[in-house]
């Protein structure tokens, strides 16, 4: 078994998420209490309790999942499966902080921190309401830039990138709230099977983020990093890296590029990866990569009960 462990993005978050982790491992329930430390606040009890609408607000939301995908690789760790065991970790978007947080180049209180001023400035580098993102359904990449490229013509050049290639057949744009409505429509025309706008709460992954990247440029320049156990497969580059200050240009250039995750899990035979093990979560990465690759084998780990489960497997084949 040659695996890549990966961390899910915004949009996997469900209230209750991590508690059986949280009660039954006390590794796990340090991380939750270091995040709560790091924020100032009870965090932890907004994910187990809710309310659901203040957990999905960007600035909760990165900073939550990033502290559940790491509480279950504590877990793993008490376990015996540690992070070496990988052949290199990858993240969607915001899980490109908890790939490199549990493979221990940023701290946990870093992370936090790093998170909630990333949501906080992604969320105010576009007023409400002027950016928008949309979900075009059954396009291929070259089609979604095409549509992309027309919607912006068409809007006498109003922002609107491909901020997302999450499998075969399904990107995802964003920018001004008028070129991604222009989008859809033309998406509708090129044969998309369901463009939809998507209920977020700014247009991220596009040139719009500018401020936010310069945010974060200034944060992570004052941040200690050290080079990850594994390699981190960078969601812009789709290359492995371990120099720490290649990895803060990347996580800079992630806020306004594009989240490439189709080639990144393709691009995990050449690196013979044969499983994928998403650790936090939902299982929103798992299905992806069965569609971009059928021959992978995917694992999820985000109970107690799931780290009992890989930790039995993965002694068992001797891992």
């Amino acid at each position: 078994m040659t695996f890549a462990f990966t961390f899910p993005g915004q949009g996997s978050q469900a209230v209750g998420m991590g508690r059986s982790l949280h009660d039954a491992y006390p590794a796990a329930r340090a991380v939750f209490e270091a995040v709560d430390e790091a924020l100032g606040e009870a965090l932890s009890r907004l994910i187990f309790e809710g309310p659901e609408e203040t957990l999905r607000l960007t600035a909760n939301a990165q900073p939550a999942l990033m502290a559940v995908s790491l509480a279950a690789m504590k877990a793993l760790e008490a376990e015996g499966v540690t992070i070496d065991r990988a052949s290199l970790v990858a993240g969607h978007s915001l899980g490109e902080y908890s790939a490199l947080a549990a493979a221990g180049a940023l701290s946990v209180d870093s992370a936090a921190r790093l998170l909630r001023l990333r949501g906080e400035a992604m969320q105010a580098a576009v007023p409400a309401g002027e950016g928008a993102m949309a979900a075009l359904l059954g396009l291929d990449l070259e089609t979604a830039e095409d549509v992309a490229a027309e919607a912006s013509e068409a809007t006498g050049g109003e922002t609107c990138d491909v901020a997302n290639d999450n499998a075969p057949g399904q990107c995802v744009v964003s920018g001004t709230a008028a070129a991604v409505a222009r989008a859809v429509e033309i998406a509708k025309e090129k044969g998309a099977r369901r463009p939809m706008l998507l209920p977020v709460s700014a247009p991220f992954h596009s040139a719009l983020m500018a401020p936010a990247a310069e945010a974060m440029a200034e944060a992570l320049a004052s941040v200690a990093m050290t080079a990850p156990a594994v390699p981190l497969l960078a969601n812009v580059s789709v290359t492995l890296l371990t120099d720490p200050a290649a990895i803060k240009e990347s996580l800079v250039a992630q806020v306004t590029g594009r989240v490439r995750w189709r080639e990144s899990v393709a691009a995990f035979a050449g690196h013979g990866i044969t499983h994928t093990v998403e650790i936090g979560a939902g299982k929103v990465l798992t299905g992806l990569a069965k569609r971009i690759d059928p021959g992978l084998k995917g694992v999820t780990v985000n109970t107690a009960e799931d780290v009992a489960a890989f930790a039995h497997s993965f002694a068992q084949q001797g891992a």
